[in-house]
């Protein structure tokens, strides 16, 4: 490398202080505010840039980048990248997707969709909004146990396999749909359509792709049983958010805990259809995808991520 290199970064770093280290020994490194106006302002005169899954690395801002040559991102998800953008210019694209070992070291995201089922099942938002206002209103919050109840999980991979040890040790009944076989006692394999009909509550854990896109549509909706609840703590596309709506609005679905909504980048999310929802009505949950933000993953992550940049660097730059 003849000229020192500039690496753009819209990570907050203070969790993973290691990762500023590794990456000013190698390059100026220049942090802004995470916003899609600030990225794309200070984009263009970066050789690489390090952009967490908030921030909406879309075309515009490519086409701002007019030296950028790797982007690196310390997730799972791709889908805040514009990633055909990418590929029209030759620019690299890291991320921890097929990051396995490290992976299988992160439980961050199925703790996070079980405390998602429970306070579902439980209704622990609406009652500890009553007990804040003065109100001990015991039955009025009933909930319903997990014992005995069908858990289906839809993708059961990495944090998959995590969640039906959760549901075994829970007591319920465990079916898994995946194409690729599953072998885990105490779990039964099932198609899509079975295991719809057949669960209490639904927990996804696919990947976003075409295939999955719209998953959970009107159609699939229709197909489960009356009364489930549906949790996802994956991508917000996978889900018919419309269908989902009328599912809550008619009682069809009995409730939703949701890290991800589709449209999360949203200046203003209090427009989203779901946030408005949950403003007024305790059968939605929502959270703000932070199914992977525990000290430990993202420390972990990032540290991780700003080691694979770097060696990207000094190999191709």
């Amino acid at each position: 490398m003849s000229a020192r290199l500039k690496i753009l970064c819209t990570v907050d770093l203070k969790l993973a202080p290691e990762t500023r280290d590794l990456l000013q020994k190698i390059a100026d490194l220049e942090c802004i505010a995470g916003t899609p106006a600030a990225l794309t302002e200070h984009v263009g005169d970066c050789d690489a840039y390090f952009g967490n899954a908030d921030v909406r690395l879309d075309a515009n801002a490519i086409a701002a980048a007019r030296r950028l040559k790797v982007v690196a991102t310390p997730s799972t998800g791709t889908d805040h990248i514009d990633k055909d953008a990418l590929r029209k210019r030759g620019i690299a694209l890291l991320s921890l997707t097929t990051e396995y070992a490290l992976l299988d070291t992160f439980t961050a995201t199925a703790e996070c969709a079980w405390g998602l089922l429970i306070a579902c099942m439980r209704r622990i938002p609406a009652a500890l909004d009553a007990v804040r206002r003065g109100d001990w209103a015991r039955e009025r919050f009933t909930g319903r146990q997990l014992s005995e109840k069908t858990l289906g999980v839809v993708g059961v991979g990495r944090l998959g396999k995590m969640v039906v040890e959760y549901g075994k040790a829970f007591r319920m009944r465990v079916l898994g749909c995946d194409p690729k076989p599953i072998r885990i006692a105490g779990v039964e394999q099932v198609g899509f359509d079975a295991l719809l009909s057949r669960s209490d509550v639904i927990s996804i854990h696919v990947h976003l792709t075409d295939s999955t896109r719209g998953m959970f549509s009107r159609e699939a909706f229709g197909k489960m049983k009356p009364g489930a609840v549906l949790i996802n703590t994956s991508r917000g596309a996978i889900v018919d958010e419309t269908a989902l709506l009328e599912g809550l609005e008619s009682g069809r679905i009995a409730a939703a805990g949701l890290d991800v909504i589709h449209g999360e980048w949203m200046d203003d999310i209090t427009k989203h259809p779901l946030v408005r929802y949950a403003q007024s009505h305790d059968n939605l949950v929502i959270t703000p995808h932070v199914g992977g933000a525990t000290v430990e993953s993202i420390a972990g992550a990032r540290t991780f991520m700003a080691r694979k940049l770097v060696e990207y660097i000094q190999k191709n730059l």
